[in-house]
């Protein structure tokens, strides 16, 4: 029997959503280099070309990052008071609130696999600190649902590296990989990282991938579902 179910954040807990990135890092830079619209643009798209170097070294090598390091990477040298660049930061952050809504099936869902005695975790590779992923979760009632969230920010890899699974696995006391499940939506991070430590894994296959973060797998999940309402009956047999 399963005892643990972990899962991915964007594109499973949080559909996922077409965002214009480059207006995200603009929102940052026109705050840093409010005195000079130019100097923002040329910054906002060298912000977009770091973060996307970033999210290749993931794809390839599975290294880990952080926002800071995106900002390291696009720096123009200029000095900023720490009190710009936090309402930088926090002008950035804004920009994500419209595209971080958790999906309405998620708490119902939660709630009935905890009525069963099953642990509930996530496992999301992601750039962002935790308080804000926590404060998105706490903001659509469902932080309180989870025994722990691992965010890779805050880890050395990212999925698919065995060492994030376990992270995970060790944050909510997992502690037999044959008794977990994963649920995500990509194939490559999520389904082939969870059964390649011995999870079981299932997808949640609503996702536009961009094409250049697909990586051909020859990989099944043990269960496909089309809602997250539809985990509860899937996993009642497991």
């Amino acid at each position: 029997m399963i005892d643990t179910v972990i899962f991915d954040w964007g594109g499973t807990l949080t559909p996922w959503a077409t965002v214009d990135h480059l207006a995200g890092w603009r929102r940052l830079a026109d705050v840093l280099h409010a005195d000079d619209p130019d100097r923002a643009e040329v910054f906002a798209a060298a912000l977009l070309a770091a973060d996307e170097a970033r999210w290749m070294t993931v794809r390839d090598e599975h290294r880990a990052f952080t926002l800071a390091h995106v900002l390291a990477d696009a720096a123009d040298g200029a000095d900023h008071p720490r009190e710009r660049y936090e309402a930088a930061l926090e002008a950035y952050r804004e920009y994500w609130v419209q595209y971080t809504a958790t999906d309405p099936d998620a708490a119902p869902m939660l709630a009935a696999l905890r009525e069963r005695g099953l642990k509930l975790g996530v496992l999301s590779s992601t750039a962002w600190p935790r308080e804000w992923h926590e404060e998105l979760f706490r903001r659509d009632g469902v932080l309180d649902l989870f025994d722990a969230c691992v965010w890779t920010s805050e880890l050395p890899w990212t999925k698919p590296h065995p060492t994030a699974f376990h992270a995970a696995m060790s944050a909510v006391g997992a502690t037999d990989p044959a008794r977990c499940v994963y649920v995500g939506d990509r194939p490559y991070d999520d389904i082939s990282g969870a059964k390649g430590v011995g999870m079981r894994a299932v997808l949640v296959p609503h996702s536009d991938i961009p094409a250049v973060q697909h990586v051909a797998v020859d990989v099944q999940p043990d269960g496909v579902i089309q809602r997250l309402a539809d985990l509860p009956e899937l996993l009642a047999d497991w």
